[in-house]
């Protein structure tokens, strides 16, 4: 098993890894819309927050040596599901090979953050 780190995305808010590789496949953390080098949160809207959120993302995927192209599975956690089209425009840019997806809304999420996403993907 392999930790995944990389200075292009946040750093864990807690004890965890950015992403893990087991077995030919990356399992991320959720990544909310902080922004790397200052970690603060980036963004009120739900696109600003969800652009954040997948360029920390693909940063992770990248230095795990894989892409969003290649992932097989996403999880997305919304706190408000009236913000679900806007946030659909976002992800469909990056997540173009349409993986299989739960998207759920939850009561909040860490540092006040609207969106979180986590993903599995293919090396």
């Amino acid at each position: 098993m392999e930790k995944i780190y990389t200075e292009q995305a946040p750093a864990a808010v807690g004890p965890y890894s950015q992403a893990t590789v087991v077995n030919g496949m990356v399992y991320t953390s959720g990544q909310i819309a902080l922004n790397p080098e200052t970690g603060k949160l980036v963004g009120e809207t739900i696109e600003e927050q969800a652009e954040q959120v997948m360029k920390n993302l693909a940063a992770v995927l990248e230095a795990a040596g894989t892409k969003p192209e290649n992932a097989v599975k996403t999880l997305c956690f919304l706190t408000d599901m009236a913000d679900f089209a806007a946030f659909n425009e976002v992800y469909a840019r990056y997540f173009t090979g349409k993986p299989a997806r739960s998207c759920v809304e939850v009561r909040a999420l860490p540092k006040g953050a609207i969106c979180e996403v986590e993903v599995v993907a293919a090396l």
